[in-house]
């Protein structure tokens, strides 16, 4: 095994688009880390559950899982103040913020498949409004969104969860220093790409190394992962959050530069607990 890395942070995301918590450790197994996507947004009259892609002021608010557990969440608005998914403001304050009438909603059964429904007009117009979240400029390529997996032509993520892939999504320093080399003058935050585990590369890795890995194992502690598939890049990285501004000029830089990912996708393979510091070693 090759020593790659180790962990420098941890994100989790409680309420699927928006921004997340960073934590010092958290339980990891096959639905992701304890706390994420548990939560999410839906829009009423579509009848659909909503993300940062189609709903991007939802990354102006960050959640965070309340303190002592029970399921519930907690979200910041822009202006500071603080509701929690319990509050009876709560759906009232998030309509008014994405402009459209809109429940916060826990996390279903994967047997409630219409909960987890595509809203379809017709049979094309969902696919291209699928397309016009990822922002391309003419002539540059999109992902292959005609072969989406069986579950997502009909949901919006996997049913049973508010995923859309996998359950885990890692990036390493080694990528955002390749592209920051690449485009000094954008904003490279890491937060723009809501990495699940955040790896601080071994001295003399360089590059967008983590795609070397897919297909391959990474051992954390008593934990393994499977990097299994690139992550294609959406104008949701363009965003404003809390702590800085839109820049759309990376994700000309990601398309053109990264054959548009960044970071890849994972699953665990063996549960454990993740910690911050964790050597992270490649098999």
């Amino acid at each position: 095994m090759i020593k790659v890395g180790r962990i420098g942070e941890i994100w989790r995301y409680p309420v699927k688009g928006m921004a997340g918590e960073r934590l010092e450790d958290c339980a990891l197994g096959e639905r992701g880390l304890e706390g994420d996507r548990i939560w999410a947004l839906r829009d009423e009259a579509r009848e659909e559950v909503q993300s940062c892609k189609t709903r991007p002021d939802l990354l102006r608010c960050s959640a965070r899982c309340r303190p002592g557990g029970g399921g519930e969440v907690e979200v910041r608005f822009p202006d500071g103040s603080v509701l929690g998914s319990d509050s009876a403001e709560i759906d009232e304050r998030l309509s008014a913020l994405v402009g459209r009438a809109s429940t916060l909603q826990a996390l279903r059964p994967a047997s409630d498949s219409a909960f987890y429904r595509r809203y379809k007009p017709d049979a094309h117009s969902w696919l291209e409004e699928l397309a016009a979240t990822f922002e391309r400029e003419p002539g540059e390529p999109l992902p292959a969104l005609d072969q989406l997996p069986e579950p997502l032509v009909d949901h919006v993520s996997v049913p049973g969860s508010f995923f859309v892939v996998t359950t885990l999504h890692l990036l390493t320093t080694a990528s955002l220093r390749h592209l920051k080399g690449l485009h000094p003058g954008a904003d490279w935050d890491r937060r723009r790409f809501r990495p699940n585990v955040l790896i601080e590369t071994e001295p003399g890795l360089e590059g967008l190394v983590e795609q070397d890995w897919i297909g391959r194992r990474l051992r954390i502690g008593d934990v393994s992962l499977e990097c299994v598939g690139t992550t294609p890049r959406c104008g949701a990285i363009t965003r404003a959050q809390a702590d800085f501004d839109a820049d759309t000029a990376i994700l000309r830089t990601v398309v053109r530069e990264a054959d548009q990912n960044v970071g890849v996708y994972g699953e665990t393979r063996l549960a454990g607990r993740v910690r911050v510091g964790d050597e992270v070693l490649l098999d």
